[in-house]
């Protein structure tokens, strides 16, 4: 049974997420910049040169899923892409992502289009390259929306996938189940005021499959290659994976 973030079970784990994420959007950047001390800039940062380094492709088409706010979607430009697409379930980070792309003036390179990564709007082989940063976690079918992105990868795209994972080695296994378990949902709950969201992130985070079980599930949806780097003595890891 798949985690949710709500004990409601007369809707799913996509629904639930939505709701979760447009109530938490207004907070969302300022949580992660928290959270995260800074680090996650340079996570995504990391992501996007390693796919830079194998594109085959100049001036790429992106797809970014669970765009968010569009934080990943803003650093890909680094890519100097044609044009990237980010897609998102919530309406609510949608809206936030928009405000952020006009005053980088950046709204008509950048498209956020409010999409399901389950049954994605875009045809086979369309896009070089796809990310997505923290978001695979949510997938209410996870084979389903890796198959999707490799469905809409041209051969030999590449993608990026940006998770938390568990760190296995003492004491930082014991420190970060520590801050993710306690000190994560007393800061969102305070800040966010939503009580649900930051707990249901430590369950997400610690039922996930990561790490080599998450590269086997990669290969399963249809990518013929996948690595795995785990990134700040574990604590997240930064997959690699060629259609």
């Amino acid at each position: 049974m798949s985690v949710t973030p709500y004990a409601d079970i007369s809707t799913g784990k996509k629904e639930q997420v939505e709701k979760m994420f447009n109530e938490i959007a207004f907070r969302y950047d300022l949580l992660n910049q928290l959270l995260s001390f800074g680090i996650h800039k340079r996570w995504r940062r990391k992501a996007i040169r390693m796919i830079n380094s194998e594109l085959i492709t100049q001036n790429p088409e992106l797809l970014d899923v669970a765009t968010g706010t569009a934080d990943f979607a803003i650093d890909a430009m680094a890519l100097n892409p044609r044009k990237i697409t980010g897609i998102d379930i919530s309406d609510d980070m949608l809206s936030f992502g928009r405000k952020k792309l006009e005053e980088k003036d950046l709204s008509r390179r950048i498209e956020l289009v409010h999409a399901d990564s389950e049954n994605l709007p875009f045809p086979d082989n369309y896009f070089d390259a796809a990310t997505v940063g923290f978001g695979v976690r949510n997938f209410e079918n996870l084979e389903k929306g890796l198959a999707e992105v490799c469905r809409t990868l041209k051969k030999g795209g590449m993608f990026a996938v940006l998770e938390f994972s568990i760190p296995e080695k003492f004491p930082m296994k014991q420190l970060y189940h520590f801050y993710l378990s306690t000190i994560c949902p007393l800061l969102g709950k305070r800040i966010s005021k939503n009580p649900i969201a930051y707990e249901y992130l430590f369950k997400s985070v610690s039922s996930f499959p990561y790490g080599e079980k998450f590269k086997s599930i990669l290969l399963t949806c249809g990518f013929t290659e996948a690595r795995v780097f785990p990134q700040t003595s574990g604590i997240v890891t930064i997959y690699i994976a060629k259609k």
